[in-house]
């Protein structure tokens, strides 16, 4: 029986990594993003990671054939980029096989920017850049162009998403793909106010405790990004971007710039803030168009 065993798993194996490398991915790609181990095998946390950037990609992908000559040209900027995991698997399964298009990514931590310009060059991913920049410095930066089609955010933590949006709306951004997390400046001004708004509205019930705080204050800023991006003129879809057991920083939201700003948004917004107590945002997070 053991030695039955070992050949079955084996197979098990073998027909798992065929089922998650898709056709014509660079398996050493892979490899030095830790996605697959030095013996080409799937671990258990890697398959959820892989999960959740092959789920994005498909959002991004359709997104990207939207575009003239069906993306082949496109300009896609990754803030928040890390290891760039998401930056380097839509290169490889989108525009390297194009001639065409380039992906930045965009990252703080200066020993992650350059592991991955090393990485990029040992693949002969010639169309990847990557700036040690700050989300809210990349805006004015020289090494990026001036129009930047699709603008990604995965796990942006707390105001890096907000900064991703005001790229996006600076670049005039054709799409925008986010997956906020860790939004606590929300929570840290309803935290401030929160004596005033007891006496002021039962509502504050809903953040009277610490943990109800955060967990509203998470909710109330993706409302509050949507109703700015419809605003500015961007059609808005909200939706899951894998199921709960995988991630609980899950919330996936789509803009497509229409050019059809929202009059009704922005009064909402302003009426949200006014109404928790965070008129102040207008001037900082939630800049509205003139």
């Amino acid at each position: 029986m053991k030695t039955l065993a070992k050949p079955a798993r084996a197979a098990r194996a073998e027909a798992e990594l065929a089922e998650a490398v898709r056709p014509g991915q660079s398996v050493e790609l892979l490899k030095a993003l830790h996605i697959l181990t030095r013996e080409g095998r799937l671990n258990q946390d890697s398959r959820r990671k892989l999960k959740q950037v092959y789920h994005l990609f498909q959002f991004i992908e359709k997104l990207l054939r939207e575009l003239p000559a069906a993306g082949a040209q496109a300009t896609l900027a990754d803030h928040g980029a890390g290891k760039s995991y998401l930056g380097f698997i839509i290169y490889d399964l989108f525009f390297k096989a194009l001639g065409g298009g380039r992906v930045y990514g965009i990252e703080t931590r200066g020993e992650l920017v350059a592991q991955s310009k090393a990485l990029a060059m040992r693949l002969g991913f010639e169309r990847m850049a990557f700036l040690n920049l700050t989300v809210a410095e990349s805006a004015d930066s020289p090494e990026l162009p001036a129009q930047i089609d699709v603008v990604t955010a995965l796990h942006a933590c707390d105001t890096a998403t907000d900064d991703a949006i005001a790229f996006g709306l600076a670049k005039q951004a054709r799409f925008m793909v986010l997956v906020p997390c860790c939004q606590a400046e929300v929570a840290a001004c309803l935290r401030e106010t929160k004596a005033l708004a007891l006496a002021r509205t039962p509502l504050a019930e809903l953040w009277r405790h610490p943990l109800h705080t955060r967990e509203i204050g998470s909710q109330l800023t993706n409302v509050l990004r949507c109703l700015l991006l419809e605003a500015h003129g961007y059609q808005v879809t909200v939706t899951e971007l894998v199921g709960w057991e995988h991630s609980m920083k899950n919330e996936l939201i789509i803009a497509r710039h229409t050019g059809q700003r929202k009059a009704a948004a922005a009064q909402r917004l302003r009426e949200l803030l006014s109404q928790f107590g965070l008129d102040a945002l207008l001037e900082t997070r939630f800049r509205l168009p003139a």
